[in-house]
């Protein structure tokens, strides 16, 4: 019975991967805010939602009834990395939902995903460098940027009016790099790598971050007071 239950959360799991794969290109390349966009956001997002609460109940699972030492290591690990990708999708909705304040953000929702995030990037980093492990160390660190940063920007009043862009931005690319880090690890064999090999890991955040820093260099000095009071220039001539 509890066989046949996890076969099915893994195959809910798959087709939430599936979705959100098909679907996280599609916002990338079209209007921001238009239909297409906001559209596929929601398809990428409910996938992400899914695969983000299937991998915890599948890691927990895992951690509580693998009886080696390996496999209870792998279920804690995937539990931490769903951990890190919900924090990321969450940000990437509420954000939109507080476009308008002026104040502090202090939702126990919006604080609290980012707080456990940061609380588990602590555990990660003490039991990666503890035993050695450099994949929990690396993506503890990972975490306490991602937990912290999130903290930092609800705790925060805006300072800038297009503050809601930036940090919609920045979660929904964290949740696309989840989403790719995810697609290559399952085809990891296929590539002549092992599963839990740093490189098959961390290659989608080594390219994704500096495009994440260039992407969002590009639209600061676009929504730049600057740059508009130019545009408005050349619209009046």
């Amino acid at each position: 019975m509890i066989a046949c239950m996890m076969t099915s959360i893994l195959y809910l799991h798959i087709a939430g991967g599936a979705a959100a794969l098909l679907s996280m290109l599609i916002p990338l390349v079209t209007k921001k805010g238009g239909l297409a966009h906001r559209r596929a956001g929601w398809v990428f997002v409910s996938g992400m939602t899914i695969v983000s609460i299937t991998a915890l109940l599948l890691a927990g699972v895992r951690w509580v009834s693998d009886p080696t030492p390996r496999g209870r290591e792998a279920g804690a690990f995937l539990f931490f990395v769903a951990i890190l990708t919900a924090t990321s999708v969450s940000a990437g909705v509420r954000v939109l939902r507080a476009k308008t304040r002026t104040t502090a953000h202090r939702h126990p929702w919006d604080l609290g995903l980012p707080a456990l995030l940061t609380a588990s990037s602590i555990a990660a980093a003490a039991y990666g460098l503890t035993t050695g492990n450099h994949l929990f160390t690396a993506f503890s660190i990972i975490g306490m940027l991602g937990g912290g940063g999130q903290l930092a920007y609800w705790r925060t009043p805006p300072s800038h009016p297009m503050h809601w862009w930036f940090e919609h931005m920045n979660s929904m690319l964290g949740a696309c790099i989840a989403a790719t880090t995810a697609f290559l690890v399952v085809n990891s064999g296929r590539l002549g790598l092992e599963t839990f090999s740093l490189i098959v890991w961390l290659a989608p955040t080594i390219v994704g971050v500096p495009t994440i820093a260039i992407w969002t260099r590009y639209y600061r000095r676009k929504f730049s007071p600057a740059t508009r009071r130019a545009s408005t220039a050349s619209a009046t001539v």
